[in-house]
């Protein structure tokens, strides 16, 4: 629950700046903190404030550079917004499809060769649902719910105009 509320409050309390070259510093922050092993041996106590730190501190980083960049195209623009509108939907819909193929892998005992493709699979259904929840249903309750109770409507894509 936490990166859903820590996300929220980014949203509404900090503005993003203007980064260059946020993708690269974002992309190499995130290879710096998933590169870094388990820590302290015996001693779990110093992993579990590593990890803390990470999710707590570096990960909200992370999202803040990223919405800090410029993209350096319009179809890169456009890619990124497409990401941005499909992410929400996406984490919302992909946990089905994820703990239905765990729960065949992990009953079954699937080798990995015969699970990668099933894996493929799932990541293009998990897309797939998201985009569709995102057009059939999120687009067309939130234009709905504007219309409704803001003075100023959403646009065609469901954002504020």
């Amino acid at each position: 629950m936490y990166p859903f509320l820590a996300g929220l409050l980014l949203v509404r309390v900090v503005r993003p700046g203007r980064i260059p070259y946020a993708f690269l510093w974002a992309s190499l922050l995130l290879i710096i903190a998933l590169s870094v092993p388990h820590l302290g041996g015996e001693q779990a106590w110093i992993n579990g404030l590593h990890e803390a730190f990470v999710i707590i501190v570096v990960f909200p980083l992370i999202v803040y550079i990223g919405a800090s960049g410029q993209p350096e195209s319009r179809s890169g623009g456009l890619l990124t917004k497409f990401l941005g509108d499909l992410s929400y939907p996406l984490y919302i819909t992909h946990y089905p499809l994820v703990y239905v193929f765990m729960a065949w892998v992990v009953n079954n005992e699937v080798p990995v060769g015969e699970a990668f493709p099933v894996a493929v699979l799932t990541f293009g259904a998990s897309v797939l649902l998201g985009y569709l929840s995102l057009r059939f249903y999120d687009v067309p309750v939130r234009r709905w719910l504007s219309q409704r109770f803001l003075k100023r409507p959403l646009g065609d894509d469901g954002a504020s105009t």
